[in-house]
C-alpha cells in the first residue's frame, strides 16, 4: 500500500452538517476501496490566493491515508461527481 495526502476545498456557504457530510463520504471513499485513514485535519475557512468561481473563502481539509494505487482515482471520479467541492490534490509520499 502506498502513503498518500488529500488536500481538498469544501465551499464555505454549506451548512456545518454539509461539511461533515462531504468529509464522511470522502472517507468512506477511500475506506471502501481499500484504504486506511492514518488521519483527517480539519483545517476550516482559508482565504483563496486568488478567486475560484467568483468565491474568495473556503473550508480546507488535509487527510493522511495508506491506499492501493486504485484509491486515487476513485477520489478523483467522487470530486467530479460532487458539486460541494471545490479543489481537491493528492499527493503520493
Amino acid at each position: 500500500m502506498n502513503k498518500y495526502e488529500l488536500l481538498y476545498i469544501i465551499e464555505n456557504e454549506l451548512s456545518d452538517e454539509a461539511k461533515q457530510e462531504v468529509v464522511d463520504k470522502m472517507a468512506e471513499v477511500i475506506t471502501s476501496n481499500g484504504g486506511e485513514i492514518e488521519g483527517t485535519d480539519k483545517w476550516g475557512t482559508k482565504k483563496y490566493a486568488y478567486p475560484i468561481d467568483y468565491k474568495t473563502e473556503g473550508y480546507y481539509v488535509l487527510v493522511n491515508f495508506s491506499a492501493p494505487a486504485n484509491v486515487p482515482e476513485a477520489i478523483k471520479t467522487f470530486n467530479r461527481n460532487t458539486d460541494a467541492l471545490v479543489r481537491s490534490m493528492i499527493i503520493k509520499k
